[in-house]
């Protein structure tokens, strides 16, 4: 029997380089709404959040339904971005890793993200990335993350058990949602939080080449 294993992915900030992308949509979306846009740092820390959450803490001061219109503007903006720009780009090196990973037949891909449903298919097939993924988990069926339903349902749908999957992601939130659900996480460098918030991670990747290397291993001394 194949000892089936689940590597779940973030998206922005781990596969894709969305950074441009999502700080001119949320300056878009407070000029709608004829607000100071806070800065792109502040901005960068809620990548992972889902929306309403992410305006939560950007703009604690404001009302629900304040809010609510700042997420409507973001969507707006975002989607009126991708219209005329095109999809966010790849980081160079994911899909050699995420080519490199579906060599193994054991070893499952999925995806768990504060993009809904639209936004991360639209990126999918911009990209062809459809192939890679048994499971696609977004924001808009599940609580935001650090919530572990996304990857609860990740590991329902793929049928694997929590202690043989890894979530793989930049933020405080991936790796929070990992602890929550039991599984093991790895932290990349090279997205929108520091690499001290990433603590929890059980491994911390500088580049795809090590990441790679990473999920190859990360089960080895148990076999």
């Amino acid at each position: 029997m194949i000892d089936l294993r689940l590597a779940i992915f973030d998206v922005d900030g781990t596969l894709a380089d969305s950074q441009a992308e999502i700080v001119g949509a949320m300056r878009a979306a407070f000029a709608a709404e004829g607000r100071a846009a806070p800065a792109r740092a502040a901005i960068l820390s809620i990548v992972g959040l889902s929306l309403d959450q992410a305006m939560a803490r950007l703009a604690p001061e404001l009302g629900e339904a304040a809010q609510g219109r700042l997420v409507q503007a973001y969507r707006d903006a975002y989607f009126a971005q991708r219209k005329a720009n095109g999809a966010s780009p790849l980081y160079p090196g994911a899909r050699a890793l995420l080519e490199r990973l579906a060599r193994d037949e054991a070893l499952l891909m999925g995806v768990a993200t504060g993009k809904t449903k639209r936004g991360l298919d639209a990126l999918i097939e911009a990209h062809d990335l459809a192939g890679f993924f048994v499971t696609r988990q977004t924001a808009d069926f599940h609580p935001s993350k650090p919530h572990p339903a996304m990857i609860e349902a990740a590991l329902t749908e793929a049928g694997v058990d929590a202690d043989r999957a890894v979530m793989i992601g930049d933020t405080a939130f991936d790796i929070d949602m990992a602890v929550a659900a039991r599984t093991r996480a790895i932290g990349v460098s090279w997205g929108y939080h520091p690499t001290s918030a990433l603590a929890q991670a059980d491994r911390i990747a500088g580049d795809f080449e090590e990441l790679g290397h990473m999920v190859e291993t990360l089960w080895r001394d148990e076999a």
